[in-house]
């Protein structure tokens, strides 16, 4: 039979469906099987010829054939998977189902009152035989993933068989060890199977049906609280899925060993149409989903099944076999080259934060501060100053750049990005004078009045600062004569900290001087100005694009737990309420936001980041008992004493010998020493990264959002009534 008359039968039957007010009987297989057993229809011909609005009239005013139609196409694909799909006609039959679901289920999902429907049995609907009896309670959604991963391991479908002479002793299809039948080669698999066209495309279809199930939480709105968990997800992740592992292994394996060269022909050439590419996304996208299982549960079960540790445990192993070698910089060169290509393109500001959490969880890690001391000298192109250093002159660089030239969108990072700075501060033996000037430019830039009196948590970007001056001065004043040099160099700043006006008349006047000034930040004498509200706009999405939006970021107080680390480097977890913090005095809460990856917003950032007590409208005034508040919290005492010793003595070599030569001083200063001068060294304080429900709940909006936008082809989600997210067209 021809395609086109095959694509004509198959409209007829949807046409019927949609025509037919009687509930028809799920005994009646001539109906049903007109849906997958006579049809060769692609997954593209069956979203053309299924349209969204007779899907929502079945459900509406047929829903038992709707019910019936999802129930037999389950049946079909757990039929498919306890023969093994030997023939061609099953195989087609199975195809032909999963692209239906895939094409049906998000109708399912955004109507509340159908949610809970894969999660019920079928009554009545007994699969044969009597002995089956306790299969029959099986909800319908663990029948139709234990199904999908049968067949993701089905010899001469989706995997290659084992055995040479199929037709006589074809494989038990669960007498199997899917563990031998592992995608690719690579963690636990030693060989590559040979490249097979055919299932590629049979896996991603069925990678595509198994995304759409998991897709059920973006018809959820976003929920602080982690009990949201999804259901598929963790189904198909526990060990009733006996497949769970080398799935898992599978997916990973198919990402990592991906060459998009490819046999050195040009990539996407014309002779060499790409079929992995279509398979490591759907993979790709499949492996993130699942890692975002249930966080609130304390002991998930791991890898291999059991309950003992969490999780959790598997990634701290991770992490030390990462941070162990040098290799942690082989990852935060690539990021930060990430990080200071997309600072101003609006349409990548999720991809930034991503950027700076992977960041934020390594600069919790004391070897991680250790390696950045290596000399930075792969040159990768990056338009920033030329300097010789490390790699946390490096850092330190590319963060001053995000700071002072990205868009206004990354202001919520700003906390995250000196938070990682101060983290691995006391472990910097060596700061270039280039970064040295950097991190004393930020701050000038951030001590101005109208700044700090501009929103009620721009001081805390002061805190930071004095916290890196303190640890490096305290931890590692030895090596460190470039950075002691520019804080004598620009010591007003301190001074005027030191004297910071807390009357009302000054705050007022600081703040009018802020609405005159046409610059944000004023250029004078600093090297490079600065404007905290985005010196370049952000770059515009190309017209035509769909964006999604983001929730706010988490503050830095939700994102991070802090540890005291002692004598002996062992950490201990501080108590919030012990330590008086930058974090102290911020209100509560977060609102939602609205952000898009593109970016426009509603009110201007300040005013939305968080609320302060005041009014819900978020307009808020600073007092002078707030200025005060915080401004004898400042910790200033030790940069004041090392001014106080190091400037008379500075001052009388320039006299003496008529210097204006910096390499004098700077040598003085390396063979200076404050031993006994300088207050008590403090606690050094690490605030580690720490993943919780608002953290979760941000990367989950942001995944799906990505995913959403990625799946054009077909196009899985589009117009459906999505809640985790916003989608807007540019």
């Amino acid at each position: 039979m021809g395609n086109a008359d095959s694509k004509l039968n198959f409209r007829k039957a949807v046409i019927q469906l949609t025509t037919k007010t009687q509930p028809v009987e799920a005994t009646d297989d001539a109906f049903w099987d007109q849906f997958w057993a006579d049809t060769a229809t692609s997954v593209q011909d069956v979203f053309a010829l299924v349209p969204a609005a007779e899907i929502r009239a079945v459900r509406e005013e047929s829903p038992s054939n709707l019910a019936t139609l999802c129930y037999k196409a389950v049946e079909k694909l757990v039929q498919g998977a306890e023969s093994g799909c030997h023939f061609e006609k099953e195989k087609q039959i199975v195809l032909n189902c999963s692209r239906l679901l895939t094409r049906i289920l998000p109708y399912i999902f955004e109507d509340p009152d159908w949610r809970g429907f894969f999660w019920s049995t079928v009554p009545g609907a007994g699969r044969g035989g009597g002995d089956e009896d306790d299969e029959n309670a099986r909800p319908l959604a663990e029948s139709l993933l234990l199904a999908i991963a049968d067949l993701l391991f089905c010899p001469d479908f989706t995997v290659q068989s084992h055995r040479k002479n199929n037709v006589d002793t074809a494989e038990d299809i669960h007498g199997i060890d899917s563990c031998e039948y592992i995608w690719e080669a690579g963690v636990g698999f030693a060989h590559s199977p040979p490249p097979n066209f055919i299932h590629d495309l049979n896996r991603t279809e069925l990678l595509k049906l198994l995304l759409t199930c998991f897709s059920e939480v973006m018809y959820l709105p976003p929920a602080s609280d982690s009990s949201n968990a999804n259901p598929w997800v963790q189904f198909f992740c526990s060990t009733e899925n006996r497949h769970a592992l080398p799935l898992f292994t599978s997916l990973l394996n198919i990402v990592c060993a991906y060459d998009p060269v490819g046999y050195g022909i040009p990539y996407n050439h014309l002779l060499f149409s790409d079929y992995r590419e279509p398979l490591v996304e759907q993979a790709a996208q499949v492996l993130i989903v699942t890692l975002d299982y249930d966080t609130s549960t304390s002991s998930s079960p791991t890898i291999d099944g059991t309950t003992t540790g969490t999780v959790m445990d598997d990634t701290d192993k991770f992490l030390f076999f990462v941070l162990k070698s040098s290799d942690v910089l082989d990852i935060l060169v690539p990021i930060l080259f990430f990080l200071n290509d997309a600072r101003a393109d609006q349409s990548r500001v999720g991809l930034m934060h991503i950027g700076v959490f992977i960041l934020l969880l390594l600069s919790g890690e004391r070897n991680f501060g250790v390696r950045l001391n290596k000399p930075y000298s792969v040159r990768v192109p990056m338009d920033i100053p030329v300097f010789t250093g490390t790699h946390a002159d490096l850092l330190i660089i590319v963060f001053h750049k995000i700071i002072t030239s990205g868009h206004q969108r990354l202001q919520p990072l700003f906390d995250c990005l000196l938070t990682i700075i101060v983290n691995v501060s006391p472990y910097l033996k060596s700061l270039s004078m280039v970064a040295a000037n950097k991190l004393l430019h930020l701050l000038e830039a951030f001590s101005t009045t109208w700044f700090l009196f501009s929103a009620v948590q721009n001081h805390h970007l002061v805190f930071f600062l004095l916290e890196v001056f303190n640890n490096i001065i305290q931890y590692q004043f030895d090596g460190n004569s470039n950075l002691v040099y520019a804080i004598i160099r620009k010591r007003n700043v301190f001074h005027q900290l030191a004297n910071l006006p807390t009357d009302l008349q000054s705050i007022q006047k600081a703040l009018q001087r802020k609405k005159k000034a046409s610059e944000p930040i004023s250029r004078t004498n600093s090297q490079d100005g600065m404007s905290m509200e985005g010196s370049r706009p952000a770059a515009p999405a190309e017209p035509g694009t769909l964006k999604a939006s983001l929730v706010a970021t988490p503050g830095i107080d939700k994102l991070t737990e802090k540890s005291q680390v002692s004598e002996d480097g062992t950490m201990r977890s501080v108590e919030p309420e012990s330590s008086p913090s930058p974090a102290e005095g911020s209100p509560p809460g977060i609102i939602s936001d609205t952000e898009s990856w593109s970016g426009e917003s509603s009110k201007p950032r300040r005013d939305r980041r968080r609320l302060s007590s005041s009014s819900s409208t978020g307009h808020w005034n600073p007092s002078p008992e707030w200025v005060v508040s915080w401004k004898s919290k400042l910790p200033l005492q030790t940069i004041m004493r090392l001014l106080q010793v190091l400037v008379p003595q500075v001052e009388k070599i320039c006299i003496d010998k008529g210097l204006t030569d910096e390499s004098e001083i700077l040598k003085f200063l390396q063979h200076g020493t404050l031993v006994g001068l300088l207050p008590v060294p403090h606690p050094i304080l690490i605030r580690k990264y720490q993943a919780n429900s608002g953290t979760a709940m941000w990367f989950r909006t942001y995944m799906w959002g990505v995913i959403y936008l990625r799946n054009v082809d077909p196009p899985i989600w589009y117009d459906t009534d999505v809640k985790l997210f916003e989608i807007q067209r540019v």
